[in-house]
């Protein structure tokens, strides 16, 4: 048998800046606690917008929920970036919409650099998805590859400074057997080695033009070219899913207490998710944890 190879040796050589954008700081590391923590810190102390951390190793890293994330040295992409919104097109209530534009950038990266294009699932992993929304589509459970994780500074109600980071599996060896039909990695679905740096330069680039479009001010146009693109290529719209609220939804007490099920139907104008339930009643979610739920099978 071939002797094992380093995932980071398929990696092209490390840049610190990204030419034409504003991530004009980027430093990498073998090793950190928390990409997010880490820039959080330096936000509070005034570091500048642009600022990019990428880690080998995270020790502390961190998902929704305060979820520990962990990756064994160089076999994902866990980056984190700083950014400081401009006050009017981007308050707190729409902070989601940077998570979905950096969603969106990871999943064109991905296709280019692997071929491989994940899809969106509400409201922050990218996911190999395993059914195509028709009825003869495919009956395999989504596989997550990525989890993004924003986290803001707020000063007398507005952002200060939104940290952004994501966890993307780009070198797994193989599925480990508790995570099998779960998770993946992106050189699996590839059948490929994937060189990280230059994911990296790709997700850092898409950042860059979508969320130039989120800072526009003036009829929203930009944010809703985001909705929109995140809506075609979302894995959780037109789903039957289940949803566990971290807080109510619009009509309170109709969502069956903390679980919600019913169609995802569309996404509002902050991001936030919209669920038709059985009763036709329509209720806005802006945080939980999502279950797409299989169709039902119809027998002959």
């Amino acid at each position: 048998m071939p002797a094992e190879r380093d995932p980071g040796e398929f990696d092209s050589l490390h840049f610190s800046s990204v030419a034409g954008t504003r991530f004009a700081d980027v430093e990498w590391r073998d090793e950190i606690g928390s990409t997010n923590t880490e820039l959080l810190d330096r936000a509070r102390s005034g570091a500048p917008e642009g600022t990019v951390l990428i880690a080998d190793l995270q020790t502390a890293g961190r998902g929704r929920r305060g979820r520990r994330w962990t990756a064994p040295p160089g076999t994902s992409l866990m980056m984190s970036v700083l950014l400081r919104p401009p006050p009017g097109p981007l308050p707190p209530s729409r902070a989601a919409l940077v998570t979905l534009a950096v969603g969106l950038a990871a999943a064109d990266a991905c296709e280019q650099v692997s071929g491989v294009r994940p899809r969106l699932k509400w409201p922050n992993d990218l996911v190999i998805a395993g059914h195509d929304g028709a009825d003869h589509g495919a009956d395999r459970d989504d596989r997550k590859l990525a989890g993004i994780l924003a986290e803001s500074i707020t000063t007398q109600g507005l952002l200060s400074a939104l940290v952004v980071g994501m966890g993307l599996n780009t070198g797994w060896p193989e599925v480990p057997a508790e995570l099998e039909g779960v998770a993946t990695s992106l050189n699996l679905e590839a059948g490929t080695p994937v060189d990280r740096t230059l994911l990296a330069r790709r997700v850092l680039e898409g950042t860059e033009a979508r969320y130039e479009l989120l800072c526009r001010a003036g009829d929203g146009a930009g944010a809703a070219a985001v909705l929109d693109e995140a809506r075609r290529n979302s894995a959780t719209l037109g789903r039957r899913v289940r949803v566990s609220l971290d807080a109510p939804a619009s009509n309170g007490p109709e969502s069956g207490g903390s679980w919600l099920d019913g169609i995802a139907s569309d996404l509002d104008a902050e991001g936030r998710l919209l669920i038709t339930d059985d009763a036709g009643r329509v209720h806005t979610v802006a945080v939980g944890d999502v279950v797409h739920l299989r169709p039902a099978r119809h027998e002959a």
